[in-house]
């Protein structure tokens, strides 16, 4: 009885240590299925205003940064100016991990942009990391056929620090709906939201009209 009572012991054990952790983010097993850190070019990267768009090296590491606020790219529909999308890349599920550094302070609605499930120009959702969110600013915005506008009421303030590399974290599961950012705390979301509307698609970097450098990018996804 009593090896009985230990082989069952046993078994328990091991099965306990055997379930995925509470809360567990299923889609860190995703596979890797992009890396840039920009030390060999740019070339991976297509650029709604290639102008606005400066592949340079600071302190010995290269970067990709937005080198202007004015862009020579008008939207057709109100939404962001400075965007540089993956080529040749499309993905529904993804988990995207990046460092950006603001090179500008300009205030409240100093942002950068990660777009995501880009259909075409005027179908896109997109998060602004705004510094002070407002209706227009520092929310997971959606771009259908019209101009931009908030899936969530975030209250968030994004804390942006001069001379500062953050880090970024971005979370899509399209079956269930849910988008996910985390801003330099990778334990609790800073903004987060479920909606179905656009499915597998491009991702890109950028920002509304604000100035950013980008490195270290990786995309798991399928």
């Amino acid at each position: 009885m009593k090896i009985h009572l230990l082989t069952a012991t046993c078994l328990f054990t091991l099965n306990a240590f055997c379930q995925p952790a509470t809360g567990a983010d299923p889609k860190t097993d995703l596979p890797l299925i992009f890396s840039e850190d920009f030390e060999k070019g740019r070339d991976r990267w297509e650029a709604t205003d290639e102008k606005s768009w400066t592949h340079r090296e600071v302190d010995g590491n290269k970067v990709f940064g937005i080198n202007r606020r004015s862009s020579n790219y008008n939207p057709k529909v109100r939404s962001p100016h400075h965007i540089a999308l993956v080529k040749d890349l499309e993905v529904s599920d993804f988990v995207l991990t990046f460092r950006v550094m603001s090179t500008k302070d300009t205030g409240g609605h100093r942002d950068c942009c990660i777009f995501f499930n880009w259909q075409d120009p005027q179908n896109f959702y997109y998060i602004h990391c705004g510094a002070s969110p407002d209706p227009r600013s520092g929310q997971v915005m959606i771009v259908k056929d019209a101009p931009r506008a908030p899936l969530t009421k975030n209250t968030n303030k994004t804390p942006w620090k001069n001379g500062t590399w953050h880090q970024v974290k971005v979370v899509r599961d399209t079956k269930s709906g849910k988008i996910e950012i985390f801003f330099d705390d990778m334990t609790k979301p800073h903004m987060s939201v479920v909606d179905k509307t656009f499915g597998k698609g491009r991702i890109g970097i950028g920002s509304f009209d604000d100035m950013n450098d980008f490195d270290d990018i990786k995309i798991r996804g399928k």
